[in-house]
């Protein structure tokens, strides 16, 4: 029993975290909100979308130390340095954007376009290699 209330804690926090996470993001495009909360802002989000990690994910253990450590930090600095009022209209606004359901016509468009991107990318390899 005490496992599924830590279960359940987790996936709540990871819920909040998401929801801070978008919420950051619609803020960073608030003119309102001061310029060092947005630089952060962006800084966290590219440091989370981007391929590059400070420790590499193909080491055990180790490697989603900085998912779990740095960007949960990072976010909530973020968080800290944007006005209270702003920041709740940030989160309702993440959390009716989460609620929403998900257009899988969207992700289909989205595969698609990495497919032709990728085959693009072997067609140039291809005739590159022929010569």
């Amino acid at each position: 029993m005490p496992e599924r209330r830590v279960l359940a804690k987790l996936k709540q926090w990871a819920r909040a975290l998401k929801r801070d996470a978008l919420a950051v993001y619609f803020a960073a495009r608030d003119p309102r909100i001061p310029w060092y909360a947005k630089a952060l802002g962006i800084a966290v989000a590219a440091y989370a979308l981007s391929p590059i990690d400070l420790i590499p994910d193909f080491i055990p253990v180790l490697g989603y130390l900085d998912e779990l450590i740095i960007l949960p930090l990072g976010i909530a600095l973020v968080v800290r340095l944007i006005p209270p009022e702003l920041m709740a209209e940030h989160r309702t606004r993440a959390a009716a954007v989460q609620d929403r359901p998900v257009s899988f016509a969207a992700a289909a468009a989205i595969v698609v376009a990495w497919l032709a991107a990728l085959a693009l990318c072997v067609l140039v390899i291809r005739r590159h290699f022929r010569d």
